[in-house]
């Protein structure tokens, strides 16, 4: 059970957080400061230092939460289940769980904002490609290590990360291009495409 401190001190950290993403959406992230981000907290630079490296961090804090909720659920798969089986059910059957926690932080809506705002950020968007592949690499490594083999000389494992990664990525393009794009509606077209991915790569697309 969180002691009065412990609890003191995440409800700084969340108020910061949402603070800078506010800030990040509404002006822009190389428009804010992080002197803009303690002021609408009403704490000191220094105290968002005790919290945050810089702004990069509190852009991806959140990002961070729902990728280590990932890697989790597709550890925790039936070792049964075929890898690419086992990604899309980790995605979509850990959704909810994941919205959860994002709600117990920033409101989806904000979160879904702050994918815009990196894919129009320079400085984010390669920063989020650089965090992306190497999130792909462990789920790879974990994957090679639940169907028993080597990462490093079996292709396989990095080639279904990829694939699904692309998925994703697909799908997060459209919630960065229609403000109408809800979390829901963002789960169901992953849904969607992860069911065509067999189709889409061996299949034939003339009169489909």
């Amino acid at each position: 059970m969180e002691t009065l401190r412990e609890r003191k001190k995440r409800r700084t950290r969340e108020s910061l957080l949402r603070a800078a993403l506010e800030l990040f959406t509404t002006q822009g992230y190389e428009h804010t400061t992080v002197d803009e981000i303690a002021e609408a907290v009403d704490v000191s630079q220094r105290t968002f230092f005790r919290y945050f490296a810089g702004k990069e961090e509190v852009a991806f804090a959140v990002q961070n939460i729902t990728e280590a909720a990932f890697v989790a659920a597709v550890r925790a798969r039936p070792p049964h289940e075929a890898p690419m089986k086992a990604l899309r059910q980790a995605f979509l059957e850990g959704w909810d769980a994941i919205r959860e926690t994002v709600e117990s932080i920033v409101p989806v809506e904000l979160y879904l904002r702050m994918y815009r705002t990196i894919e129009s950020t320079p400085a984010l968007l390669a920063a989020h490609l650089r965090r992306s592949a190497a999130t792909e690499e462990t789920i790879a490594r974990l994957l090679a290590e639940r169907e028993g083999v080597d990462v490093d000389t079996d292709p396989r494992p990095r080639l279904a990360v990829a694939v699904f990664a692309s998925v994703i990525r697909v799908t997060e393009r459209q919630c960065c291009v229609r403000e109408d794009f809800g979390p829901e509606a963002l789960r169901t077209l992953s849904a969607a495409y992860l069911d065509q991915v067999g189709s889409a790569l061996t299949g034939n697309w003339r009169g489909a």
